[in-house]
C-alpha cells in the first residue's frame, strides 16, 4: 500500500477526529464555564445540547448535499464551519453566544458524521471496508481523547476558552489536506466519467482486476434509471432505511454518551476532585483509542452482529455491576469501581457498536441514495445523541445514579433484541451485491 492511499484514509477521517473532540471537549469546560458564565441544570444541558441541535441540521442537509455536489466539496465546507464555529466559542462573552458557537460547530459535527463514513466505504477495496470504515470511530475516540487531555492541561488556570478553541487546529489541518483529496470513484461515476472513477480507484486498489470487476458492478447499479429522491422513497428502502435509523438511535441512548459528556461530572459526584475527575476521563478517552484500534483488526475478519451482540452482552452487564454496587455500597464508596465498569463499558463499545454503526450504514444503503440516506440516519442518531445530553443532567439530579445506569441498561438489551432479529450481515460483501441482494429481497426492478 502506497504512503498516498494512507494518507487519503486519514485526512478522509479527520472529520471523526472533530466530531470526536467537539463531543469530548464539552465535559470538561463544563467545570470552569459557570464561573465565567453562570449555568444551571437546564442552561448546562442547553450548552451540551445545542451541538446536537445543529448536528441534527447538517446531517439532515448533507446527505443530499453529498449526493450533489460530492463528498470532497462537502468535506472543504465542512472545515470552514468547523473554524468559524472554534473562534466563535474562544471568544463567547456570554451565554447567548457560546450556545450560537455550539450551533454552528453542531451544523459541522452533523455533516462529517454524515459524509465521511460514506467517502471512507466508497473509497475502499470490498476486503478493507471494514477496517478502514472502523478509522472513523478511531478518529473520533482520537478527537475525544484529545479533549480529554487538552481539558485536563488547561485544567488549573480553568481555561474553558482555550479548551473549545483549540478545535481550530485539526480544522485548519482539514482544510488544508481535503485540497489534495481525491473524489469518491462511486460520484465519479455517477457525475463525471469512467476514466475519473478509474484513476482514484488505482489509489486505493491493488490492481485492474479488481477495478474492473467493482466498475462493471457499479455501472449495473448506475443503469438503474432512479433519482436520489426516488430511491429514498421507494417502498423497496423503506425498511432498511428505518432498521439504519434504529441502529442509529440505539447506538446513542445505550449510555455512551451520557459517559462522554458528563463523566467528570459523575466521577465528582462520586467525590473526586476536578482535576482528579478530568484525569479519570482521560484514562477512558484512552482506553477508548487502544480498543478502537483492536477493532480496526478485527473487524473484516468477524461477523459484524456477532462483535455487537458480545459488545451488547458487555456493555448491560458492566451498567449493571455498576449500579448493584452502587445501591449496595454507595456512590462515594465506589468512586474506583465506578471508574473500572465505565471502563469496562468503553472496552465494549469501542470495540463493537461504536465503530461497527459507522461501518454498517454506508453499506447498508444504496449507491443513488447513500449520502442521502446515511444522512437520514445520522440525523436519527443526533436526535438520540440530543435527547440523553439534555436529559442525563436532569435525570441525575432526580433519580439515584444507579437507577440512570440501570435506564441505560434496560434500554441495552433492547438494542441487543434489535440486533439479533433485524440487522442484515454485510461483511464480506461489495457495496453492490449488497444493494442488489437487497433489491431482490425486496421486490425491487431495474428501470
Amino acid at each position: 500500500m502506497k504512503i498516498t492511499k494512507y494518507l487519503i484514509f486519514i485526512l478522509g477521517a479527520l472529520g471523526g477526529l472533530l466530531y470526536g473532540y467537539d463531543n469530548g471537549v464539552i465535559s470538561g469546560a463544563l467545570l470552569f464555564i459557570d464561573n465565567d458564565i453562570p449555568l444551571n441544570s437546564f442552561t448546562e444541558g442547553l450548552v451540551v445540547s445545542s451541538m446536537l441541535i445543529g448536528a441534527i441540521i447538517g446531517s439532515g442537509a448533507s446527505g443530499p448535499l453529498a449526493d450533489k455536489l460530492g463528498r470532497r466539496r462537502l468535506v472543504l465546507f465542512i472545515a470552514i464551519i468547523y473554524i468559524i464555529g472554534s473562534i466563535t466559542l474562544f471568544i463567547a462573552p456570554n451565554i447567548t453566544i457560546l450556545v450560537i458557537g455550539r450551533l454552528i460547530i453542531g451544523l459541522a459535527v452533523g455533516g462529517s458524521m454524515a459524509t465521511v463514513p460514506v467517502y471512507l466505504s466508497e473509497m475502499a477495496p470490498t476486503e478493507l471496508r471494514g477496517s478502514l470504515g472502523t478509522l472513523n470511530q478511531l478518529m473520533i475516540t482520537i478527537g475525544i481523547l484529545s479533549a480529554y487531555i487538552v481539558n485536563y492541561a488547561f485544567a488549573d488556570i480553568e481555561g474553558w476558552r482555550w479548551m473549545l478553541g483549540l478545535a481550530v487546529v485539526p480544522s485548519i489541518i482539514l482544510l488544508i489536506g481535503i485540497v489534495f483529496m481525491p473524489e469518491s470513484p462511486r460520484w465519479l461515476l455517477e457525475h463525471r466519467s469512467e476514466q475519473a472513477a478509474r484513476d482514484v480507484m488505482k489509489i486505493t486498489f491493488d490492481n485492474n482486476e479488481e477495478i474492473n470487476t467493482e466498475i462493471k458492478e457499479m455501472r449495473e447499479i448506475s443503469a438503474i434509471s432512479e433519482s436520489t429522491w426516488a430511491v429514498i422513497k421507494s417502498p423497496w428502502l423503506r425498511p432498511t432505511l428505518i432498521i439504519g435509523c434504529i441502529f442509529a438511535l440505539f447506538q446513542q441512548i445505550v449510555g455512551i454518551n451520557a459517559i462522554i459528556f458528563y463523566a467528570p461530572t459523575i466521577f465528582s459526584k462520586a467525590g473526586l476532585g476536578e482535576a482528579t475527575s478530568i484525569l479519570g476521563t482521560v484514562g477512558i478517552g484512552t482506553i477508548n483509542v487502544l480498543v478502537t484500534i483492536i477493532a480496526v483488526f478485527i473487524v473484516d475478519k468477524v461477523d459484524r452482529k456477532k462483535l455487537l451482540v458480545t459488545g451488547n452482552i458487555g456493555m448491560v452487564t458492566s451498567l449493571i455491576i455498576m449500579a448493584v454496587l452502587i445501591w449496595t455500597i454507595g456512590i462515594t464508596s465506589s468512586s474506583w469501581i465506578i471508574i473500572i465498569c465505565l471502563s469496562l463499558f468503553i472496552v465494549f463499545f469501542g470495540i463493537t457498536w461504536g465503530p461497527i454503526l459507522w461501518v454498517m450504514l454506508p453499506e447498508m444503503f444504496p449507491t443513488r441514495a447513500r449520502g442521502a440516506a446515511t444522512g437520514v440516519a445520522t440525523l436519527v442518531l443526533n436526535i438520540g445523541t440530543l435527547i440523553v445530553a439534555q436529559l442525563f443532567p436532569i435525570l441525575n439530579n432526580a433519580l439515584s445514579t444507579e437507577w440512570v445506569f440501570l435506564i441505560f441498561a434496560m434500554i441495552g438489551v433492547l438494542a441487543l433484541a434489535f440486533v439479533i432479529k433485524y440487522l442484515p450481515e454485510t461483511r464480506g460483501r461489495s457495496l453492490e451485491e449488497i444493494e442488489y441482494d437487497l433489491r431482490l429481497r425486496t421486490g425491487a426492478k431495474s428501470k
